[in-house]
C-alpha cells in the first residue's frame, strides 16, 4: 500500500476523515429515530416527502446595484431567463440608514448593490414585476423594517393585497455583531424592531418570512461548517426567547422563520451540515420549545455559494468551484440557492456571468438527476457518520453558550468573534503553507493572464442621479406630512407601541430611510463595538 498524501485528513471542522467507512461506522446510529423518511421528523432526509419531484428550489440569485433603474433591468433579465425567484442587494448607506447625499455615503452610493433612498425608488425597483406572484428576497438587516414598509406601501400603491405578498427580509442583526458589521443600534433595541416585525407581519403578512437568520456571514468570516451552524442556531435561538418573552406562541411565528447557509468546497461536509441542521432544528423546536406544529420543526433554509472561495487568479475555475457548491446544496436539500458568478472576486458580475451562474443551477435541476429523489446519498456510510460527528459538535457550542447565558453574552464578551477568528487564522495558515491547495492561488499557476470575459463596468453618474432625484424628492413632498409622521414615529419608539404602521405611514408621506433612520438613533443610540483583547 501506497504511503499516504498527508498524515491526517480532515474537513474544515477538524472532523477526522478515515480511509473507508463501513456498517460500524455512524456511532449510536439508528436509522428510524436519526434519519425516517423525508417530511417526518426529524427531518434529515428533507422537509417535504417527495421533494424536488413536486418542485424544485427556487433559484433566486442575488443581484442589485447603482440605481433602482439598472437593477430593475438585471431582474426583468434574470426572471427571463427562467430565474424563480429575486434577491435584493442593496448598497453600503441603504444598510447603515444613510442617504445617498450623506457625507459618509459619498463613493459607496449604489457600489455593492442598489441605492434605496425612498418608496420612489422602492417602486422603480419593482416597475413591471408583479409582487403576488414573484417571491422577493431582502439581504436588509438594521433597516429591514423600513424597506419591508416600503415593499408594503408600494404593493398598496398597486392595490395587491398584503395577504398574497411572499418573501423573505433577513432580519438578523445579531450576526452583524458577529460577522459583517452593518448594526445601528443597540442589541436591545434591535430586538425589540424585530419583535414588531414578527407581531406585524404575523397579523397582516402571513406568507412572509420575517427573518432569515444567517449562517452565511458568519461563514464567509472564517467560520467552520460547525461553528457556522452553531452560531446561527445560537442566534435562532435568543430571537425564539425574546419573541416568547414578549408574550408570542412560538407555534404563531416560528413556522415563518427561515435560514441563510453557505456552501464551501467540502463536498460532503456541506451536505453533511445541512442534513445535521435539520435533525438539530427539529429537536430544538420540539423538545426545547415545546413547539406542537410540525411546521415550526421543519429547517426552511436558502444557500448562497461561497463568495470567499472565489479567487480573482484563474477565475473560469470559479464556475467549477460555483458548481460542486451547488451541487452539494441541492443534495443537502436547499429550498432556494443562489450560484455566484465566476467574477466576483473582481467585480459585481456582469449579464453574462451571471446568465451563466443561472445555467449552472438549470443544468443541475434538469439535466443532472440529482433532483429525482428525495436525499440520494441517505445511508452512506460516510455521510451518516459526518452527519451524526456535525450534530456532536454542534450541540457542544449550544451547550457552551447555554452556560454563557445565551448569545446576547456570548457576542458581548467576544466569544463567537474570537472563535471565528481563529478558525480565520488557521485556514489562511494552511493555504500560506500549502497544506490546503487552491488551484490556481498556491498551486498549478498559470501565470498573470488577460480575463477572457468581459467584467461589469459601473456607471460613473449613478451617485450624482441617485442625488439629484432624493433632491427633487425632498422638494416636492409635503414638508408638514413627513415632520408630522417622523414625530409620530419618535414617540412611538419611546414607548410600546409596534413601530411597523408608522414606518409605512412615515414611507407613504416619503419620509427618506435616513430621516427615519435618524430619529431611531436619536431614541435608541447607536451601537459601539467593544474592543477585546
Amino acid at each position: 500500500m501506497k504511503k499516504e498524501r498527508k498524515p491526517r485528513f480532515e474537513t474544515s471542522s477538524g472532523v477526522e476523515v478515515k480511509a473507508v467507512y463501513g456498517p460500524s461506522d455512524p456511532n449510536r446510529f439508528n436509522p428510524k429515530t436519526d434519519l425516517g423518511n423525508p417530511g417526518d421528523f426529524p427531518f434529515t432526509r428533507g422537509i417535504y416527502p417527495n421533494m424536488y419531484r413536486g418542485r424544485l428550489w427556487t433559484m433566486r440569485q442575488y443581484a442589485g446595484f447603482g440605481t433602482a433603474e439598472e437593477s430593475n433591468q438585471r431582474y426583468r433579465y434574470l426572471l427571463s431567463q427562467g430565474q424563480t425567484g429575486l434577491s435584493v442587494a442593496f448598497d453600503l448607506p441603504t444598510q447603515l440608514g444613510l442617504d445617498s447625499d450623506h457625507p459618509q455615503a459619498r463613493g459607496e452610493v449604489g457600489r455593492v448593490g442598489v441605492a434605496i433612498d425612498s418608496i420612489e425608488d422602492m417602486d422603480t425597483l419593482f416597475r413591471r414585476i408583479p409582487l403576488d406572484r414573484v417571491s422577493a428576497s431582502m439581504t436588509i438587516n438594521a433597516t429591514a423594517a423600513v424597506l419591508l414598509a416600503m415593499y408594503l406601501a408600494v404593493a398598496s400603491r398597486r392595490r395587491i393585497p398584503w395577504s398574497k405578498l411572499s418573501g423573505t427580509i433577513q432580519n438578523d442583526l445579531l450576526k452583524e455583531y458577529i460577522a459583517r458589521g452593518t448594526y445601528i443600534y443597540p442589541p436591545q433595541a434591535s430586538l425589540r424592531i424585530i419583535i414588531d416585525i414578527l407581531t406585524f407581519c404575523q397579523e397582516n403578512v402571513p406568507r412572509w418570512n420575517t427573518m432569515s437568520i444567517s449562517g452565511y456571514h458568519i461563514r464567509e468570516a472564517g467560520a467552520t461548517a460547525v461553528q457556522e451552524l452553531a452560531f446561527t442556531l445560537a442566534d435562532a435561538i435568543a430571537y425564539i426567547e425574546a419573541a416568547v418573552r414578549a408574550g408570542l406562541d412560538v407555534d404563531s411565528f416560528a413556522p415563518r422563520l427561515s435560514f441563510f447557509l453557505a456552501s464551501h468546497n467540502q463536498f460532503f461536509e456541506e451536505i453533511a451540515k445541512f442534513r445535521a441542521a435539520r435533525r438539530i432544528w427539529a429537536k430544538l423546536m420540539k423538545e426545547r420549545f415545546k413547539a406542537k406544529n410540525p411546521l415550526s420543526w421543519a429547517f426552511r433554509f436558502h444557500t448562497q455559494t461561497s463568495g470567499v472561495t472565489l479567487t480573482a487568479q484563474e477565475p473560469e475555475n470559479n464556475v467549477i468551484r460555483v458548481t460542486l457548491q451547488a451541487l452539494a446544496s441541492v443534495l443537502g436539500g436547499t429550498q432556494s440557492l443562489h450560484t455566484n458568478s465566476r467574477d466576483e472576486a473582481i467585480a459585481l458580475p456582469s449579464e453574462e456571468s451571471a446568465r451563466l451562474a443561472l445555467r449552472t443551477q438549470q443544468i443541475i435541476a434538469h439535466e443532472s438527476g440529482a433532483a429525482d429523489t428525495a436525499d440520494p446519498l441517505g445511508g452512506s456510510y460516510f455521510l451518516e457518520t459526518l452527519t451524526g460527528a456535525i450534530e456532536e459538535r454542534v450541540w457542544a457550542y449550544l451547550r457552551k453558550i447555554d452556560d454563557m447565558g445565551g448569545m446576547l453574552q456570548a457576542i458581548e464578551s467576544g466569544y463567537v468573534q474570537q472563535e471565528i477568528q481563529e478558525s480565520a487564522f488557521r485556514c489562511q495558515k494552511r493555504i500560506e503553507s500549502n497544506e490546503q491547495v487552491v488551484v490556481g492561488l498556491n498551486e498549478y499557476k498559470s501565470g498573470r493572464e488577460r480575463i477572457r470575459f468581459r467584467l461589469h463596468s459601473p456607471d460613473r453618474q449613478r451617485e450624482r442621479t441617485q442625488v439629484e432625484r432624493l433632491r427633487r424628492l425632498r422638494k416636492s413632498r409635503s414638508a408638514l406630512g413627513v415632520r408630522k409622521s417622523l414625530e409620530a414615529l419618535r414617540r412611538a419608539a419611546g414607548s410600546a407601541d409596534n413601530l411597523m404602521p408608522h414606518f409605512i405611514a412615515a414611507v407613504q408621506a416619503k419620509a427618506t430611510l435616513g430621516e427615519i433612520s435618524d430619529v431611531l438613533r436619536d431614541v435608541y443610540g447607536i451601537y459601539q463595538e467593544s474592543i477585546i483583547i
